[in-house]
């Protein structure tokens, strides 16, 4: 099955693809950059679900734990003494492990803004961690499922499919699809790109109190 960039997925050929896919299940690494998924919400206009994520996961893996695999920042505040993490940041990491995942994080970095000068840009970059794991772990997977629209890990990308044959999809979110992986996906680097929005009945955080 081909997912088109432009095109628009129905909730049965979501379902299609993910029965076709359950032969692929057991060697497949699932990347959550759950950062660069946040930012979703804005084009979206609804957040997606941690909880929703560990369920949709279970479509896409059934390989050990370490395969499913959550990358994102542990939130101290701005005091790099402070030794607490922040409460809403220990509860999204709990809920990341009680839905499933491997939980890679590290601490986020709070910097002078450059825009106001009584706050702070704050940073927290993974896409390191997830590069090496992905080289790392390369002969515990044959099929490797991206949710981030960044486009730093093309590089990695190609780099596994030419020297490991390994296969990859991505799952973006329209408008936040780098241009990397535009161009990744046109040479065949990667195979599918699948798009939050088609998954809204799925991921939405919203609709687990709507039902």
């Amino acid at each position: 099955m081909r997912v088109l960039d432009n095109g628009y997925m129905t909730q049965q050929q979501i379902k299609r693809f993910l029965d076709s896919y359950s032969s692929k299940r057991e060697r497949t690494i699932v990347i959550i950059d759950f950062s660069n998924v946040e930012k979703w919400k804005d084009a979206l206009g609804w957040d997606i679900g941690i909880k929703e994520l560990g369920q949709l996961m279970k479509n896409l893996t059934s390989g050990s734990k370490f395969l499913r695999r959550f990358y994102y920042g542990s939130d101290y505040g701005p005091s790099e003494s402070a030794t607490t993490l922040l409460p809403w940041s220990k509860g999204m990491l709990e809920q990341a492990k009680v839905s499933g995942f491997e939980v890679v994080t590290k601490r986020v970095k709070y910097m002078p803004s450059q825009t106001n000068p009584k706050g702070h840009d704050v940073k927290c970059d993974l896409d390191v961690e997830m590069s090496i794991d992905l080289i790392k772990e390369r002969d515990n997977y044959d099929t490797m499922f991206l949710f981030s629209g960044d486009g730093d890990l093309a590089y990695a990308m190609k780099y596994l499919q030419d020297e490991y044959s390994k296969e990859c999809y991505v799952f973006g979110a329209r408008g936040h699809v780098g241009r990397e992986i535009i161009d990744a996906k046109d040479k065949g680097i990667i195979k599918d790109l699948f798009f939050a929005e088609d998954f809204e009945y799925r991921l939405s955080y919203q609709r687990r109190f709507n039902r």
